[in-house]
């Protein structure tokens, strides 16, 4: 799994719309979310994050003891978050059955993916959900790309930090704890203003490939589309994704890559081991033996960077890759 996308941006419609964000939340609260409104009643004790961001943004907003389960990891947890999400029963490494989480008896679901919750919606619909009394909310991020529904989709727009921090906002609104959310959103939009600050006009148009995996080790490969994060990370960076589809993770030729010859090669690092490129070190050693990669400007000056495979999706670990990139390119002599 890489990621996945959706729809309608959400947009809160009462009981937070019209006060400070560090208010208390007055129920029932109404959302708009991905083209669905959801009410909560109350603020949830029971809850279920589906999909790793949906999970650690909850662990980070202090959620752990209301949260009954977790499913689709790619990466260990967050170090900061693994002494409260030890207490979190995990339903799944990848997708849980419908059953497993409705066994937990929860009263709310967050969703990373719409591929997860969608009309195909590989765990349950939003409507079954519902049906059960159980409101559930999909991540605005995902609702920013279209083709979706079953599967990696395309973005239109460049994603930004935005969207992520409106599902801080309003899963802290959810839970009641907006002064949380309210902290931690400064803390990653400082993060951000602290790498503009130090790179700004050193970039000069680096090329960059940002490589997540591969289900033949030497077959095409999903590399990231011009919009996603990684786009997101160019951007900053004043950098340039070579790929310029809207596709979120087109799958490319390794002889398109050569035509493209980046300067700085990112591979994806990640615990799943459901793909033959998931590994890292398989990503290295083909890298170096295969008789076109191995020909690429990064692989023979080593402008290899190994970065969290959830920070190449649109996720809180964005703004990590973000200043490990800009880091690698200090270090690689690119900025000076």
């Amino acid at each position: 799994m890489m990621r996945l996308p959706a729809i309608v941006t959400g947009t809160l419609l009462a009981g937070v719309a019209c006060m400070p964000a560090t208010a208390a939340t007055h129920y029932p609260l109404i959302l708009e979310n991905c083209g669905a409104t959801i009410t909560i009643a109350a603020a949830p004790q029971r809850a279920v994050g589906i999909g790793q961001n949906s999970s650690e943004i909850m662990l980070l907003l202090g959620l752990a003891d209301r949260m009954v389960g977790t499913a689709v990891w790619v990466s260990p947890v967050l170090d900061e978050l693994a002494k409260a999400n030890a207490g979190v029963p995990r339903l799944a490494d990848n997708q849980p059955s419908f059953e497993s989480v409705v066994g937990t008896n929860p009263d709310f679901v967050a969703a990373q993916f719409l591929s997860a919750l969608g009309p195909e919606g590989r765990v349950g619909t939003r409507e079954q959900f519902a049906d059960l009394g159980v409101p559930s909310y999909v991540s605005p991020t995902d609702c920013d790309t279209t083709d979706n529904i079953s599967a990696d989709g395309s973005r239109a727009n460049l994603w930004t930090p935005e969207l992520l921090y409106r599902e801080i906002e309003e899963l802290a609104a959810i839970f009641d704890v907006s002064a949380q959310g309210d902290e931690l959103i400064a803390d990653f939009r400082a993060r951000e203003q602290a790498v503009r600050d130090r790179l700004a006009g050193r970039s000069d148009d680096i090329s960059i490939l940002f490589w997540f995996s591969s289900a033949e080790t030497a077959g095409d490969a999903w590399v990231a589309g011009k919009n996603g994060a990684p786009g997101y990370i160019t951007n900053v960076l004043g950098a340039r994704n070579v790929i310029e589809t809207e596709a979120e993770w087109p799958l490319v030729s390794w002889e398109t890559i050569a035509t493209a010859d980046p300067a700085v090669i990112v591979i994806g690092t990640m615990d799943r081991r459901t793909q033959a490129a998931d590994d890292p070190a398989v990503k290295r050693e083909f890298l170096h033996t295969d008789p076109v990669a191995s020909a690429l400007s990064a692989v023979q000056a080593g402008h290899i960077v190994e970065m969290d495979a959830q920070a190449m999706n649109p996720t809180l670990r964005t703004i990590g890759g973000l200043e490990k990139l800009a880091t690698a390119l200090e270090a690689f002599g690119l900025l000076d």
